[in-house]
């Protein structure tokens, strides 16, 4: 068990792996093949290079996004025909062909063309569509964030991507500065103006997150609420994604990433278990 830092020092966390061991063994991590994938993705310093890997939480944090984005991401990347079949199925045939997989990828970090700022796809997705056009799928990943930070700085660079794509209310433009769902409308601009600057056939922003998150529920729809046509967003729930990957592989992998991050029925039993000792008598 590793530890979490608070403000009167260190406490025990079960949430956390000891470093440096969990970086060491890469413990976090759910397969051989998706320990490899952060062994080129994260711990190789060129293909990490400019790449905001939150460290030691990406080795040592069991419930982060980000490692939890490689254990679902990290076997599809290395099985693109896999990939196909789920995303074709998340998609409802969008999706043709896959052809790569992406980590914290943006196509142009500060770079004014896109958004101006140095948001990033924590999953990025390249694919064919079934008429042969090129098409991607900016992907961000939730699991217990409750959206409900700071806004960040507002640019008049957004405004200027989000009237070019065309499907923002005008009477919500408010809205979308700030949060619940400025961050996620960031994602969605940086997901226009790739398409639209690199002149791709098809592509979308996804958000992904469990259904029993609340907040990201909530902040769903009140995003929604603020576009006029949905074509460049969709949201995926954790669970569905599970389900897609299950129709087209029986690998171990899924079982326990759905035990690791969708089993809250032991939260349940455990709740039971601590309320029952709470009430049994001293022997």
């Amino acid at each position: 068990m590793g530890t979490h830092s608070a403000r009167r020092g260190t406490r025990p966390s079960g949430s956390r792996l000891p470093m440096p061991w969990a970086e060491e063994t890469l413990a976090n991590y759910l397969s051989d093949t998706v320990r490899q994938v952060v062994r080129c993705e994260v711990l190789d310093p060129e293909k990490s290079r400019g790449k905001l890997y939150a460290r030691p939480r990406i080795f040592n944090d069991l419930l982060s996004s980000q490692p939890l984005c490689f254990n679902l991401f990290g076997e599809l990347q290395q099985d693109l025909t896999l990939a196909t079949g789920v995303l074709a199925d998340l998609t409802s045939g969008r999706v043709g062909r896959v052809t790569a997989i992406e980590f914290e990828y943006s196509p142009g970090r500060g770079d004014v063309r896109y958004t101006g700022d140095r948001s990033a796809f924590d999953a990025y997705v390249v694919y064919w569509t079934p008429e042969g056009g090129r098409g991607f799928a900016g992907i961000e990943v939730k699991y217990h964030e409750n959206l409900l930070g700071g806004s960040a700085r507002h640019r008049a660079r957004y405004d200027e991507v989000a009237a070019t794509m065309g499907c923002f209310r005008e009477e919500r433009r408010g809205d979308l500065r700030r949060q619940p769902v400025q961050q996620v409308w960031r994602d969605h601009l940086l997901a226009g103006s790739h398409r639209h600057v690199d002149g791709f056939d098809d592509g979308f922003f996804a958000f992904v997150y469990p259904r029993g998150n609340g907040h990201c529920a909530a902040a769903m729809r009140a995003y929604r609420e603020c576009l006029s046509e949905c074509d460049s967003f969709v949201e995926w729930t954790l669970e569905d994604v599970c389900t897609a990957i299950r129709r087209h592989t029986d690998g171990e992998w899924i079982e326990r990433f759905v035990d690791r991050y969708l089993a809250f029925e032991k939260l349940a039993r455990a709740g039971k278990l601590v309320g029952a000792l709470r009430e049994a008598p001293y022997s």
